[in-house]
């Protein structure tokens, strides 16, 4: 059994039309995913498998719903037991580690807010996350450079009261310990005092353009993810769904959490530490009998290098990417070793799905984002604010409704900020894309990313998407330079990461340059090509565009 008939008309529609215009949400006013899902499950089919979890080790823990309502209802009692309460914030540093799941139920029950976060943060990042949302209590993994930053991190910011890791480390209480022994009964007056608009999450952007931003989200928001799970990632009752993304940024939300067990779909968690390994992915896809795979376009990358045919993938029904746009060769590659398509969505750390292919409703046209979530009224507005005309570049925003389902609520205690996104009527993405006469979507690329070269808009990602076609390239990044003579305005530049058995050459820079006029509109070539061994990137591992343009702007001006 699942619970989508409970919180959406989540039926089978005719065709994607259909489905656009009479999906809904039914959403309660005194809504708490924790409570209202995990619980309900616990009470409904307490032996419903949730959570499968296994690490590099070799360790492995397989939770059921009543093991889920147990071990929250525990942790819920250590956050009260150290005075966390209605509002509080919570910074979440638990990697992959199971706790992660009951941790943020825990907080769901109790009304206070989790901020994930990653654990590659620097002592820097932790006490800018710490200070900006009042942080009062840090829960993390217990690893040694880590831990060492949130001491010295806590000492500059008094409002965290304390800190606790997975088992014992001075300095620290012992979270494993401590919640054990806490009762499993939970008595809370929130239980009866809950809203369907209080906080549940912040999440701090990837800040690919300058300082992260504070998204706020609340419970309204997870059933969202309804149409995340269901009709993009095709989850499906009692399936096994693997989304390969780290808990500390929103992606751990679409696709390993809420949306998920809505559909009465288990969630599977590899818990690796080190290099990623894409054999050791495969095994434990082959191993475990992964029903629904979700992975960012460079872990397809990574797989199409390997010799698929030794592993056993025959239990994936349906292959799902987000995180980047895919580039057209690598989708044609994974269909052609492994029979599947991939399956795009689009969206943002503030939002649920906002566009994509949805399977049962639309075929896949590769490079496309898909069309709109029945959540949203999406339209491309020119900067002006006017709908541009079909096949014109046009800013994505998505016209304001209230109450707005799968929207965040705003950057936290920043009416300004926000402000700035949400105005007119519309929240402004900042990614653009143009639609074709059949209704689907193509990104174009950030809007700070946009290239004006002799009076044409060109944007990065299809110029990357040629050069990705490329053998020579593993990675690159397209930019705009400033043209010195003047006639142009601006250049297209490609910094490039070569692939193994390359060096860098005039020959190579001409053959890509002609490889690239080949494949898309010749004035989109770029002129201007530097090779690098590595690009910089946020700790999300999104490429930061604007840090290649600021080092370009510092480069020439020194000269």
């Amino acid at each position: 059994m699942n619970l989508l008939s409970r919180f959406s008309n989540s039926t089978r529609f005719r065709d994607y039309n259909d489905f656009y215009n009479h999906f809904r949400l039914n959403v309660p006013d005194n809504f708490n995913y924790a409570y209202d899902v995990v619980d309900e499950y616990a009470r409904l089919e307490p032996s419903k498998r949730a959570l499968v979890w296994c690490d590099d080790l070799e360790n492995e823990r397989i939770f059921s719903f009543a093991d889920m309502k147990r071990l929250s209802d525990q942790t819920a009692n250590f956050f009260l037991s150290h005075g966390i309460g209605k509002g509080d914030t919570v910074l979440v540093i638990l990697q992959r580690r199971y706790e992660y799941w009951t941790t943020l139920m825990a907080l769901s029950k109790i009304g206070a807010i989790g901020i994930p976060a990653t654990h590659m943060l620097m002592k820097k990042d932790i006490v800018y996350r710490m200070e900006k949302a009042q942080v009062k209590m840090v829960v993390s993994v217990n690893e040694d450079e880590l831990c060492h930053n949130i001491l010295l991190a806590m000492r500059e910011v008094p409002s965290v009261r304390c800190a606790a890791t997975i088992g014992p480390r001075e300095g620290f209480i012992d979270y494993s310990a401590e919640t054990a022994k806490q009762s499993d009964v939970l008595d809370t007056p929130y239980r009866t005092e809950r809203r369907v608009d209080d906080i549940l999450l912040i999440y701090f952007t990837s800040g690919t353009t300058g300082m992260p931003k504070m998204v706020t989200l609340a419970q309204r928001y997870t059933l969202g993810h309804i149409v995340t799970a269901r009709f993009w990632l095709n989850c499906m009752d009692d399936g096994l769904h693997f989304t390969l993304a780290e808990t500390g940024w929103a992606k751990a939300s679409w696709g390993k959490l809420f949306g998920q067990w809505i559909c009465g779909s288990a969630i599977f968690v590899y818990d690796f530490h080190g290099k990623f390994e894409p054999g050791n992915l495969l095994e434990h896809i082959t191993k475990y009998k992964i029903t629904t795979f979700c992975a960012p376009p460079t872990v397809y990358r990574f797989m199409i290098k390997s010799d698929l045919s030794k592993y056993d993938l025959s239990s994936i029904k349906f292959m799902m990417t987000a995180g980047e746009a895919l580039n057209p060769e690598i989708y044609r590659q994974i269909r052609m070793k492994t029979g599947h398509p991939i399956y795009e969505g689009f969206g943002q750390t503030e939002t649920t799905v906002v566009c994509a292919t949805f399977s049962e409703y639309m075929e896949i046209r590769p490079g496309s984002m898909g069309k709109p979530s029945p959540l949203y009224y999406v339209q491309l507005l020119d900067p002006e604010g006017r709908p541009v005309e079909q096949g014109e570049t046009g800013e994505i925003c998505i016209r304001l409704r209230d109450p707005q389902d799968g929207l965040f609520c705003g950057y936290y205690q920043s009416p300004a900020l926000t402000e700035t996104v949400m105005h007119d009527g519309y929240y402004h993405l900042g990614d653009l894309a143009f639609c074709d006469t059949d209704g689907y979507y193509w990104f174009v690329g950030r809007k700070d990313d946009i290239i004006k070269s002799s009076g044409y808009r060109i944007g990065p990602f299809e110029v990357e998407s040629a050069l990705m076609e490329h053998p020579a390239v593993l990675e690159c990044a397209i930019t705009g330079v400033p043209d010195t003579e003047g006639v142009r305005g601006q250049l297209v530049k490609a910094t490039i990461v070569l692939a193994q058995g390359y060096t860098p050459s005039e020959t190579l820079i001409k053959e890509l340059q002609n490889h690239v006029k080949k494949t898309t509109a010749p004035y989109k070539y770029p002129r201007v090509i530097e090779f690098v061994k590595e690009l910089p990137k946020t700790i999300s591992g999104k490429i930061r565009r604007v840090e290649i343009r600021e080092n370009d702007s510092s480069s020439g001006q020194k000269s």
